[in-house]
């Protein structure tokens, strides 16, 4: 039986990143050392990561990986998500198959060091499901967002209590604040000059002694 010719292979290196002029900001001016700082500063470096993982060996070039890796970036930027959904998807199919695979080794492990190490596994890989799931939701349906107005600069306290000042609540037709209400007892101002007397919760506690502020 006769032989299947061999497939031709794609000239060049498939480890080679080709870059056409113009391609991530690139320019024919640059030195190799710019060039190679644009890519790893733009990510186009994952490209040579992903192929590893991938272990395609010289099947796929890294040029093609990184043009369809920069094709899925501005799909993102111009609002286009569905490539980013069927990842996701994919991704939690593929740790639930891992929970499972998992689970079943823990449950037929003989020991029970491997017991615990296939269950802890499994319900990391499971997860990691329900992270990817719930990733997904927000993408579907984001939170609103809610933009809180910058009154002014600098550090502020914001108060939502309110004192009550109204005529009713006074009940006899004149505004008073509430801080002023605490600060009196028995109709009678507080003294900030005054010694304070001794509380009556606590008769052995004695009063401040009057500072001298002549000694400051």
């Amino acid at each position: 039986m006769a032989k299947k010719p061999a497939a031709a292979k794609k000239a060049g290196d498939a480890n080679t990143y080709r870059i056409t002029e113009g391609t991530l900001g690139v320019d024919s001016s640059m030195s190799n050392s710019q060039i190679l700082a644009i890519l790893a500063t733009k990510s186009a470096l994952s490209a040579t990561t992903a192929q590893l993982y991938l272990a395609s060996g010289d099947d796929l070039h890294v040029s093609d990986l990184l043009h369809e890796m920069k094709k899925a970036g501005q799909e993102v930027n111009d609002g286009k998500l569905a490539r980013a959904e069927q990842m996701l998807v994919s991704q939690a199919i593929v740790l639930d198959a891992m929970f499972n695979n998992l689970a079943q080794r823990a449950i037929k492990a003989e020991y029970m060091k491997n017991l615990e190490t296939y269950m802890r596994l499994s319900l990391r890989a499971q997860a990691q499901a329900r992270a990817t799931i719930e990733a997904l939701a927000v993408i579907k349906n984001p939170p609103p967002y809610i933009k809180q107005a910058n009154i002014a600069q600098g550090h502020q306290q914001v108060n939502n209590h309110m004192y009550a000042t109204a005529s009713e609540h006074t009940g006899a037709g004149e505004i008073q604040s509430a801080p002023n209400k605490l600060l009196e007892a028995g109709n009678e101002r507080l003294d900030i000059g005054a010694a304070a007397a001794a509380g009556g919760a606590d008769k052995a506690m004695a009063t401040l002694e009057a500072i001298d502020r002549a000694k400051d």
